[in-house]
């Protein structure tokens, strides 16, 4: 078992706290990546969809998990697990920074998760008079820009990227 922090970062313009709509442990938040197995490295082609609303039992019959997949290349079986509760929203400070936020934490055996793509719907508010931005679509890679009237300036999300890391 390999725990793998997925994190953010992304240049934020006049916003703070981006996270998906829900926020970081929505349910119904699709998490979209790759999985390359831990066997064959073969690497799956399409993203996989996981969510914290939609449980399976794993090979074996204990517990529960989020995804259970077999490669179809070598045809090993392996899951994922969410574990909720470690996530964070990106700050305009962290951005500043540079630093990534962490999202969100998968208890992956048999796979390593790869490619995370910005999926689903996001929210953000404005860093100085707190208007709120819900239903922010990053999916087509393209920045985000807006006017926050309240505030009397553009408000930007550009260069966004994610990675995942090993964590304990």
């Amino acid at each position: 078992m390999v725990n793998y922090v997925l994190k953010i970062i992304a240049d934020l313009e006049n916003l703070t706290n981006l996270q998906p709509s829900g926020g970081c442990d929505d349910a119904n938040f699709p998490y979209l990546f790759k999985l390359k197995c831990e066997r064959c490295g073969e690497v799956t082609q399409k993203e996989t969809c996981v969510t914290l609303n939609e449980t399976f039992t794993p090979p074996g019959g204990r517990g529960t998990c989020h995804l259970v997949q077999k490669c179809k290349f070598c045809g090993r079986e392996g899951n994922v697990t969410m574990i909720p509760g470690k996530g964070r929203p990106l700050t305009l400070e962290d951005s500043e920074a540079g630093e990534h936020a962490p999202l969100m934490v998968f208890d992956c055996r048999g796979y390593e998760p790869i490619d995370f793509g910005f999926g689903g719907y996001w929210k953000a508010e404005a860093a100085e008079s707190g208007t709120k931005f819900d239903e922010i679509d990053l999916s087509s890679g393209e920045e985000f820009t807006e006017y926050d009237e309240k505030g009397e300036c553009g408000v930007m999300i550009s260069n966004f990227r994610a990675s995942f890391s090993v964590t304990k």
